[in-house]
């Protein structure tokens, strides 16, 4: 097996597959495109050579970005044209269980023995999706994000059947991609989408309640805790506010809306054994005692500098 995987095949060439295709063409290697059709595969091969130019003259692609693409993107006749002899394989088509299992089942088909197939599903349970690929042995999950060009996450999901050699592969590929893969474990949703949906269904509820708009809501989200995560996950958040200012907050949330929103135990317990964040030396990170003075400072300057950004660019066209 090659960790450099020359040779890609793209099934489904959506926004989602093609962004795909895309991101590892521009990383050097030969993609193919498949869809249910020559025309969809070769429709989407243009409109990504005509988004790559608008990229590059927006200067979010590198100069030459499209004569790679061109080189290195195919549009193929088919899913077994596409999959015979590919090195790796992605799934991309629709989020529906019976397309995925027939997509799938083509797939483990034609591959190659060898060849390591990865499903690019949004919360389907991989271990499922896994019978039905012969050999689960070289199957995970790699659940890009769109626009996958553009979003630098990826998140690898393997069974207990994955091959490590095969995880290991894939990994490095998607670092070779300029991106940032997260090993976690399977289960519906994974890390991602379980929290995104989460803050989707609370939101709605704040709406529902009447308690604020749509608008009034996003607005709160990205002024506010969304403004944060764009440098720092919710733990180093909790750790830098302090974990006792957090078990006092939830203290009122519970009082309000019941044990949906009461202290999860994670944080009680660091609690309990003195772990209140930066300011007792340690929370759920472990943040060097000697780092603190340059994490603050860094905070400052990032949330500053992306204040700074959010001015230049105004507000997003239609939600201004």
């Amino acid at each position: 097996m090659s960790q450099l995987f020359p040779t890609v095949a793209v099934v489904g060439s959506g926004y989602m597959g093609g962004g795909i295709g895309q991101s590892l063409a521009l990383a050097g290697h030969d993609v193919r495109l498949a869809d249910v059709s020559a025309r969809h595969a070769v429709a989407a091969r243009d409109r990504l050579l005509a988004e790559s130019d608008h990229f590059v003259a927006a200067g979010l692609f590198p100069a030459g970005s499209t004569d790679l693409l061109a080189e290195r993107l195919t549009a193929v006749d088919s899913v077994d044209a596409a999959v015979d002899g590919a090195d790796y394989v992605t799934e991309a088509v629709s989020e529906d269980r019976e397309v995925k299992r027939e997509s799938l089942q083509r797939i483990g088909a034609v591959a190659r023995p060898d060849a390591v197939i990865g499903t690019n599903t949004s919360a389907m349970p991989i271990g499922e999706l896994a019978a039905w690929v012969p050999g689960p042995q070289r199957f995970l999950g790699v659940h890009w994000w769109n626009p996958a060009p553009f979003v630098p996450g990826v998140e690898l999901i393997p069974t207990p059947d994955t091959d490590e050699q095969v995880i290991t592969a894939v990994e490095e590929m998607i670092i070779a991609a300029g991106k940032s893969p997260a090993r976690v474990s399977d289960s519906p949703g994974f890390v991602g989408n379980r929290l995104q949906f989460a803050l989707y269904r609370e939101a709605a509820l704040i709406v529902e309640e009447g308690l604020a708009t749509p608008d009034q809501v996003d607005t709160v989200v990205n002024s506010t805790f969304g403004f944060r995560l764009g440098f720092f996950g919710p733990f180093a958040i909790a750790d830098m506010a302090g974990l006792d200012v957090y078990a006092g907050a939830y203290q009122s949330l519970q009082r309000a809306y019941g044990d949906r929103l009461a202290a999860p135990s994670v944080l009680t317990d660091a609690i309990a054994v003195g772990r209140l964040g930066t300011k007792s030396g340690g929370g759920l990170l472990d943040i060097p005692a000697d780092q603190l003075a340059a994490l603050i400072e860094y905070r400052n300057t990032a949330y500053q500098r992306l204040s700074e950004l959010r001015r230049e660019l105004g507000p997003p066209p239609g939600l201004g």
